[in-house]
């Protein structure tokens, strides 16, 4: 990701020597790559709603992975001790 973000960083500063427009979109781009895809392991994740499977950050170590797992795990039980005859639905519908 990091040199996707470094080569079109070099793509808009090269344009931005005829349109100086370009310079600002690299800063741009550069100012969000930092903030929000540079290190998702330093984002500490909240204990609210269970997130997917994949759709949540990358951890940065183990620890923090086993953390999500559980938590997830935590929620399924609960949510097949609320919901007896839906969470039966869906394992029927999962066999299938």
């Amino acid at each position: 990701m990091g040199t996707i973000v470094i080569s079109g960083t070099v793509v808009l500063v090269v344009l931005g020597f005829g349109n100086h427009v370009w310079w600002l979109a690299a800063v741009a781009v550069l100012f969000l790559y930092m903030q929000y895809g540079h290190s998702t392991s330093s984002t500490s994740s909240s204990g609210g709603a269970p997130s997917g499977g994949a759709s949540g950050p990358v951890p940065g170590n183990y620890r923090a992975y086993r953390d999500r797992r559980d938590r997830q795990a935590k929620w399924e039980r609960r949510y097949r001790r609320e919901r007896p005859f839906e969470s039966r639905r869906q394992a029927r519908e999962k066999g299938k």
